[in-house]
């Protein structure tokens, strides 16, 4: 438990202390001494305290203890009933003058929290959302946790120093969306006279950093305050506090040593000798506190025994030695056997490859480091063992075992060297963590030793996997791997077998690297030796001739490797390469084929950076904030001009070192996207933008389609379209990997017709997905605007033709509503013809119309009339006929005799058939219409006929008084009828033969 201070110990005292009645004196193990805060003239008293809160007498009195200015060496102690520095025992220890808190299993005593919600809100407080009552720094037991929302809370503590002195403390702070700082007032609540120490640096996760600030004599209130910045759901890291160290009289008790364990010792291989053997040895971790003599302590393991050493690594040799030599430049090995030349038209493969781990190689090394203690300075942080590197013991659980591999540069073969991809090398690593706790590997990087970044971490037992880093520019990188067993400080080693194994470290094209291949390499044109050339950019190395050879169109150049026409690898649709041959990107322009109609798309005017600030969101405390977003859709010879930039560094640290640049942090990419925090939403003077990530650093084609290389867009992802013009789909990818996204990160841009939405148009995202993204790997948007309508085209318009009008007529073009195109071919001139030829025709089908509708009603008016007289002289011809040559014969009887029928018969005067009499008038009647449709206006043929016709009916014998002879005149009047028809019929053929 943290020691009290001195004011809140005579507080203790006064209330529960009774004054002695009578001369009765407790046992020392029953109190403590503790001094009295100093007075003015610098004097303390010492006081006896006791041990419980339970009622006693007989402590003694209160003597004048040592002046306020008197403190302890270290490794020395206060002894308090006498008042004199004692030296610690053998195997205790001493933190000699101060005061510090390292227990946090509560709040310890002279400790406040202050919490308030910073905004510039005007109005009640209970107004506001939520409130800050319930924020506060919490203990969790080694350390102190600061507020994980948006409030402002701060950690307080007072304490009054009669000479200067300092404070001291380690943190961890990994997330810059919490605002931590650390000042120092005086008693009239004036901050310190310098302001670089109240920003506190970030540290790395897991890390654990520290601060110290020097303290002047008099009162001093220490502050800890913090300011989350929460972005919708994501949880905000807090700032964890430990060993808070203030400089102030007394001294921490000693310990005992304890027995030595399994823990307390560690393992090595030596080099190989001439034998190629090597040695196992166990030593004790340095400094060395178990006991060894006591009962239950081991003892430490015999060393010395013997085992093979392993191969070399490839590009090494031993050459009959105890030790490996790099080959000679020109030379490869495998590590096994000698180091050769390589062939002609070849050149070696520059890198380093280490698995075998009986040395560390001469561009590594190890250390260990811990923020809170020098125990394992000067110690190895990991060791080799064979077939792999492990992490080393350290000195306590929560050192970082450190492991640095140094590379001066990185360049492609000399085949590659006119490429301009940019991939420059990669660095692989195949590893594993053991863990019973919360250990962490950290994989780091540094370029040009300017500062370290973390760029990927792995906690808790890890699988045997492999992790591979791309290397984008030439520069000195040192790569660094640092394991924590637990970042918890602990006195006594729980977690030692806990361990990280490396098996093997791989890097490409290294400046400095060996070869443990060659690889094919172009030959200059003119030389048949085994020199190698450089190709030019976007060529490959063709393999019948290893000359150079351009790639074809639309296609770009693998930064892997160049040999054979393999190595040109065709750009996605709708794209094409740069003159390099090292990129694929969008002209601007796409197009398509739909039913028969070619639509063609030109996006130039939308090549620069369009823009989307989305929100604004809120977070549970009313605190407002956006997402903005970058994106560059095409042109500019794939070059990426969308930037996003983080400037939260700028509000800590820009004003407070002047000149650096150490605080920017631009990305530029396809797509990229910041958080931006208004100034408003938390009184800052300018607003903030953090959190800038790539969303899209490779162009990967542009299509009608939904899906592209797994990218998909769902159909309710966006609204319907108004039209039947497709949107036209952009689609991006990003290199960078992540542990939610495995495959990286990718983009979808969907390009919609909108002639409403003139200029760039709007960008919008998925209603579902308020952020762009449902998953945090895939971000869509909807891009609307005129520009994304297609070319204008002859199917987009129709004409117009106006009436004839003094011999012209005029046509006019006019477009199709509504217009879903854009610029493209321009609308015709309107035309004017003359319309003679047209007014001609009309005229003369009109008055052929009307003659025909005349003529025909005059020849009815005429065949009427006709008929009228025709019916009256056939019947007069007919009857005068009859009387003459057609009266019937007598009848012999009208009466039916017995046996007799009563029905009609037809008795005729001849023995023919009735058939065969029917087919005999059907041939005469046929004559008779042909001879009338020669000669139709030969009257007097016409009544011969007629006449010849009628008296053919005398064939006829009827009997007397019977139903025939009743009926004879109706027979004789359809003859008739008959007859006038057939005239008629004559007539008409006259006429129409005449004409």
């Amino acid at each position: 438990m943290p020691k009290k201070s001195i004011s809140q110990a005579l507080d203790y005292r006064r209330q529960h202390v009774m004054l002695p009645s009578q001369n009765q004196f407790r046992r020392l193990k029953d109190y403590h001494f503790e001094y009295t805060e100093c007075d003015s003239s610098g004097s303390r008293w010492r006081v006896a305290i006791p041990n419980s809160a339970v009622d006693c007498s007989g402590l003694p009195d209160p003597v004048r203890g040592k002046e306020c200015t008197f403190s302890c060496a270290s490794g020395e102690y206060l002894e308090m009933k006498n008042q004199v520095c004692s030296k610690c025992d053998e195997g205790t220890y001493s933190l000699g003058s101060g005061i510090k808190f390292d227990e946090w299993d509560e709040l310890p005593a002279g400790f406040s929290n202050v919490a308030t919600f910073m905004d510039t809100v005007v109005g009640p407080s209970d107004s506001r959302p939520d409130g800050c009552n319930n924020s506060s720094w919490i203990p969790r037991g080694n350390y102190i946790e600061s507020n994980r929302d948006d409030c402002t809370v701060s950690l307080i503590y007072a304490v009054h120093l009669k000479k200067s002195g300092y404070v001291f403390f380690e943190y961890q702070y990994v997330d810059n969306n919490i605002f931590f700082e650390f000042f120092i007032q005086n008693d009239q609540c004036q901050e310190m006279d310098t302001t670089t120490d109240k920003w506190v640096k970030l540290t790395d996760s897991g890390e654990w950093g520290s601060h110290s600030v020097m303290l002047k004599s008099g009162t001093n209130i220490l502050y800890w305050r913090t300011t989350g910045i929460l972005m919708g759901s994501k949880a905000v890291k807090p700032v964890l506090v430990k060993n808070i160290t203030i400089e102030e009289q007394g001294s921490s008790e000693c310990m005992e040593r304890p027995p030595c364990t399994t823990k307390d010792y560690f393992q090595i291989h030596t080099p190989c000798d001439e034998e190629g053997k090597t040695q196992i040895m166990y030593k004790w971790i340095e400094p060395k506190i178990c006991r060894e003599d006591l009962t239950d302590a081991i003892r430490l393991p015999p060393s010395g025994e013997k085992k093979d050493c392993p191969p070399c690594n490839p590009g090494f040799y031993n050459n009959g030695s105890s030790s490996c030599h790099p080959c000679p430049p020109g030379t490869f090995s495998d590590g096994m056997k000698e180091c050769r030349p390589c062939p002609a038209g070849t050149e070696p493969a520059l890198g380093f490859e280490y698995k075998w781990w009986n040395v560390l190689p001469g561009n590594m090394k190890t250390s260990c480091f811990n923020v809170g203690n020098s125990k394992c300075d000067g110690m190895n942080g990991w060791e080799v063992a064979g077939d792999h590197i492990q992490s080393g013991a350290g000195g306590s659980d929560n050192d970082y075992l450190i492991l640095n591999l140094h590379i001066p540069g990185f360049k492609p073969p000399t085949s590659m060297t006119g490429a301009t991809g940019s991939e420059l090398g990669r660095i692989t690593f195949v590893f594993e963590t053991l863990c019973s706790a919360d250990c962490v590997l950290y994989f780091m990087v540094d370029i040009n030793r300017k500062s370290t970044n973390v760029v990927e971490s792995w906690g808790g037992t890890k699988e045997k996997q492999a992790y591979t880093h791309i290397i984008f520019k030439n520069a000195t990188f040192t790569f660094t791997w640092a394991f924590q067993r637990t970042n918890q400080g602990q006195d006594n080693r729980r977690f030692i077998n806990d361990m990280v194994k490396i098996y093997s470290i791989t890097a490409t094209n290294a400046v400095d690297g060996v070869a443990s291949s060659c690889r094919a390499c172009a030959l200059g044109s003119e030389q048949s030796g085994s020199s190698c050339v450089p190709c030019p950019p976007g060529h490959y190395i063709e393999k019948e001739t290893n000359q150079c050879k351009e790639c074809p169109p639309d296609t770009y150049l693998s930064i892997h490797q160049v040999y054979g026409k393999e190595a040109c690898i065709p750009c996605g649709p709708g794209s094409k390469s740069n003159q390099d041959r090292s990129v694929c990107y969008s002209d601007c322009f796409f197009y398509h084929e739909k039913e028969n109609q070619s639509l063609h798309y030109d996006f130039s005017n939308l090549s620069s950076v369009g823009s989307l600030m989305n929100g604004p969101s809120f977070t549970s405390k009313g605190t407002k904030y956006f997402h903005f977003f970058n994106i560059s859709l095409c042109g500019h010879e794939g070059k990426k001009m969308a930037l996003c930039t983080n400037n939260i560094t700028d509000f800590t640290v820009k004003e407070i070192v002047a000149g650096s640049d150490d605080y920017t942090n631009l990305v530029g990419a396809f797509v990229c996207q910041s958080t931006i925090i208004p100034s408003e939403s938390k009184g800052f003077r300018a607003a903030l933008s953090s959190q800038s990530i790539i969303l899209a650093d490779t162009f990967l084609g542009v299509t009608v389609e939904t899906t592209l290389q797994n990218i998909n867009i769902k159909e309710d992802m966006f609204p319907v379209p108004p039209s039947q013009i497709p949107d036209v789909h952009f689609f991006y990818k990003s290199s960078t990997t992540t542990t939610s996204c495995i495959n990286g990160r990718s983009t979808a841009v969907k390009m919609r017709c909108n002639p409403t939405k003139s200029g760039a148009g709007v960008i919008s995202v998925p209603s579902k997905c308020p952020a762009g993204t449902c998953d945090g790997c895939t971000f869509y948007f909807l891009w609307e605007s005129a520009e994304a309508c297609p070319l204008c085209t002859e199917h987009d318009f129709h004409e117009i033709e106006g009436a004839c009008k003094r011999g012209f007529q005029e046509t006019l073009y006019v477009w199709n509503e509504p217009k879903w195109c854009i610029k493209g071919i321009s609308l015709p001139e309107k035309k004017l013809a003359t319309c003679e030829t047209v007014d001609f025709w009309l005229k003369v089908g009109a008055g052929v119309g009307a003659f025909a509708a005349v003529l025909l009603v005059a020849l009815t008016c005429y065949f009427w009339k006709k008929n009228q007289k025709l019916e009256y002289k056939y019947s007069k011809l007919v009857m005068t006929t009859n009387s003459k040559e057609c009266e019937l014969p007598a009848a012999d009887s009208c009466a039916i005799m017995e046996g007799e029928d009563n029905e009609e018969e037809v008795v005729y005067s001849n023995k023919q058939s009735l058939l065969g009499k029917l087919k005999s008038l059907a041939t005469k009647f046929s004559h008779w219409i042909n001879s009338a449709l020669k000669d139709p206006c030969n009257t007097k043929r016409q009544k011969r006929n007629l006449t010849n016709f009628s008296t053919e009916k005398k064939g006829f014998k009827l009997r007397k008084d019977s139903p025939q002879v009743m009926n004879a005149g109706k027979h004789k009047m359809k003859l008739l009828v008959d007859l006038v028809s057939g005239e008629i019929l004559l007539h008409l053929c006259c006429l129409l033969a005449v004409s």
